[in-house]
């Protein structure tokens, strides 16, 4: 959970200030996007990185404010010390909430190890070679289906139709979860994920928070009925693998299992969806991309959905909390800090991307950090994400050459997600 913050101003007599740069303020992340980027880039050349007060919202406290890691190296060297930099107190949220509230939207992405270790070892085997295949094989047919609407469909809005279609049809069918339940598991999930977008969220911050429980409590529901009904009959389904995972006489409970769903079904639709919906804006801008993509797709692809996920960003930043008094690249912390690892501008800083604001497929290397940085939180999902925007690509590109955007896109207002609500889209 994202929660809306106020204005700020960076630096509050820490090193570190940014003048009237303010990332905590919701009014910024409503800026243009060269506007941003600009901004970061004056971020990135400060000597140390820079602080940004106490938000005021109804959950501050004294020491709500945190420190943004806006270089790659930063970013790099903090997730590779999870020891230091600890996710059990949120990493989604600037703001200190409970932790049963963490645990419940987060699931281990809110853990240190041994805890962490433990659910991802349970997880991470319920994703065998076979589902594995299983889940490319869903792809394909998912992306045919999803491009043969949309042909006969025509111009129309391409997140609706395309990009937000696709990754929930496959979570939903890899968890083993009927089409009926389609439109209630993207509402939900589009709440979580709301951020401070109105179009979702009621400005209201009680409200708010009572809308994104009742979404969370509704996806647990859904899944815990399902799961009770695979003990007794299982299937060819991630729902039957995580419920009956054993591994070293260990399983999930109910509860951990309810909220690594909600985790798989928010993380892994809205990254593979802002993705697909930023490529076609992209490849819609950048037309000598679009060609050479299409002179040897198979070639490229990869190279390019790398870039794709570079440029865009999807998530924009995770929080940690320092554990000990440390030093990072030069930079002293003190126990109980608050960082913010901005992915977005570290996959544009200058000191390792050349040239970063050039959308370029053919870049090579791109260490970017769209997945997160190394360490025991890298995005378990990446290998998946990367499937399913290839293959979607693939067949829209050979299908539908000339589809663009048609339009501006509407962006999601939302500090924590790059996310494009809606995308007119058209053909020729």
């Amino acid at each position: 959970m994202t929660t809306p913050a106020s204005p700020g101003t960076a630096g509050s007599g820490r090193p570190g200030s940014a003048g009237a740069i303010d990332l905590s303020q919701n009014d910024f992340w409503a800026l243009p996007l060269a506007a941003r980027h600009e901004a970061f880039t004056e971020l990135r050349a400060l000597d140390t990185p820079p602080y940004f007060p106490d938000p005021e919202t109804p959950f501050t406290t004294e020491g709500q404010g945190f420190y943004a890691f806006v270089r790659h190296a930063d970013v790099l060297a903090a997730s590779r010390q999870p020891e230091v930099f600890s996710s059990a107190r949120g990493s989604t949220s600037l703001v200190d909430l409970p932790p049963e509230f963490n645990e419940y939207f987060g699931s281990m992405i809110n853990m240190d190890d041994p805890r962490h270790a433990r659910l991802r070892r349970i997880v991470s085997r319920a994703f065998t070679p076979r589902m594995i295949q299983k889940f490319e094989d869903d792809v394909r047919q998912a992306a045919r289906t999803i491009v043969d609407d949309l042909v006969t469909t025509g111009p129309c809005d391409f997140v609706q139709h395309v990009s937000a279609r696709l990754p929930l049809k496959i979570i939903c069918d890899m968890m083993g979860i009927g089409d009926e339940h389609y439109e209630t598991v993207l509402g939900n999930t589009n709440t979580i994920l709301a951020g401070g977008d109105p179009e979702f969220l009621s400005d209201d911050m009680d409200t708010a928070i009572g809308q994104i429980l009742t979404a969370g409590a509704d996806l647990a529901a859904l899944v815990t009925d399902l799961a009770g009904r695979r003990q007794d009959q299982p299937g060819n389904d991630l729902i039957t693998a995580l419920a009956t995972a054993n591994v070293d006489g260990e399983q999930l409970t109910p509860a951990e299992l309810a909220s690594f769903f909600i985790l798989l079904v928010v993380a892994g639709n809205e990254t593979t969806r802002t993705a697909l919906s930023h490529a076609l804006v992209l490849l819609t801008e950048h037309p000598d991309q679009r060609d050479l993509l299409l002179a040897d797709f198979e070639g490229r692809i990869g190279d390019a959905v790398e870039e794709i996920v570079r440029y865009v960003s999807p998530v924009i930043w995770m929080r940690r909390s320092v554990t000990r008094d440390a030093e990072i690249n030069g930079h002293r912390l003190a126990a109980g800090d608050k960082v913010a690892l901005m992915y977005w501008s570290a996959n544009r800083d200058e000191r390792v991307f050349a040239d970063p604001a050039r959308f370029d497929i053919t870049r090579s290397p791109n260490p970017h950090v769209g997945f997160g940085g190394a360490g025991p939180h890298f995005c378990l999902g990446a290998h998946l994400a990367r499937r399913e925007i290839t293959v979607m690509l693939r067949e829209l590109l050979h299908r539908a050459p000339g589809i663009r955007a048609d339009g501006d896109p509407d962006r999601l207002l939302s500090s924590f997600i790059n996310g494009i609500k809606h995308l007119p889209c058209a053909f020729g």
